[in-house]
């Protein structure tokens, strides 16, 4: 692929903080690249114009101002815009490696796809909350590490902090809908049914911020979880078992801990297992203490808040058949 063929599009919403750190990482970047940046300001109170005013010497970048749709809806205004024949969508929370073009070029140039997916990973300057949090929602132990990048996987399903799309595959698709969370899966799904492949590319990873509290990141998680009985719903070949493990973990913790009232602990113990292991691991990965315990009520929070928002959504679509929309319309923007 030729160098001038990349546009990164970056949609913000109320957060000039993140953009500036990220165009400062932009300016980081290994070797000659030529490539263009589209900031799309989703209809912000608090705009990130001037700050993407002092890199327009340094980066070639174009700002846009548009009322709020949404992420996806920003992303595809951004891409319509955009002058490349390769989209690189990130979210504005990251922060890219020095070698992050150069890696995206180099697999494309000898594996081509028209969508990619990348990694997340934890920077060093990130609080123990955020370590926390990454480690939750990219350990193997939790997520079976495909967030995370720990393993190879066909059909990968990109998730949208970390993503590329060819121009052919946009104007096919017709990019993103209006739902979110889960417009990145339900893109995914799409291109597969129009023909197209999608990878993981290992090695182009970002640091992924995640400016979050607990209670954010109870809320994130349970939408998570709401969003999947949907897509399941729009997509059926979609369909596994595996998106019911948080919500079967979840019911027997509980059921565990009301059994070791009555002496029966044989489950408890295998949890406190569970644990152990989860807490040693975040501990190796972070060397820290501090994290490696915050980690453990993460994976706790991550559990039950996808779980519980799993199980109520598929109540309501699969037994009660409401309408997705008017059931969880804040999961949807209107556009």
């Amino acid at each position: 692929m030729e160098t001038s063929a990349f546009s990164f599009i970056i949609p913000v919403y109320n957060r000039p903080d993140e953009i500036n750190e990220l165009l400062e990482s932009f300016l980081n970047f290994e070797g000659e690249h030529n490539y263009e940046i589209v900031i799309v300001e989703d209809g912000s109170t608090e705009t990130s114009e001037s700050i993407v005013n002092q890199f327009k010497d340094q980066l070639d970048i174009s700002y846009y101002f548009k009322r709020n749709t949404g992420p996806g809806d920003s992303r595809n205004y951004g891409m319509q815009k955009a002058k490349g024949n390769y989209f690189i969508i990130l979210d504005s929370d990251v922060l890219l490696p020095s070698n992050y073009l150069k890696e995206v070029k180099q697999f494309l140039s000898t594996s081509y796809y028209d969508c990619f997916g990348g990694p997340d990973a934890a920077h060093s300057s990130f609080t123990d909350l955020q370590k926390a949090i990454n480690f939750a929602m990219t350990s193997f132990i939790t997520t079976g590490g495909i967030r995370g990048g720990k393993q190879k996987v066909d059909d990968f399903q990109p998730r949208s902090f970390n993503m590329g799309l060819s121009k052919k595959a946009f104007l096919a698709s017709g990019g993103f809908g209006k739902i979110h969370p889960g417009e990145d899966p339900d893109l995914s799904l799409r291109l597969h049914q129009l023909g197209f492949k999608t990878t993981l590319i290992n090695d182009a990873y970002v640091y992924h911020k995640r400016r979050v509290s607990w209670s954010k990141f109870y809320k994130q998680v349970t939408k998570f979880g709401m969003v999947r009985p949907i897509l399941n719903q729009w997509h059926p070949s979609s369909r596994s078992i595996v998106y019911w493990f948080p919500t079967v973990f979840s019911l027997g913790l509980i059921v565990s801990i009301l059994m070791a009232v009555f002496q029966i602990n044989f489950m408890l113990y295998l949890y406190g297992l569970y644990f152990i292991i989860a807490f040693v691991l975040a501990l190796i990965s972070n060397r820290s203490f501090s994290v490696a315990l915050q980690a453990l009520l993460a994976i706790v929070i991550q559990f039950f808040g996808y779980g519980y928002g799993f199980l109520k959504s598929t109540f309501n679509l699969v037994l009660l058949k409401r309408n997705p929309e008017k059931t969880f319309p804040q999961l949807f923007f209107k556009l």
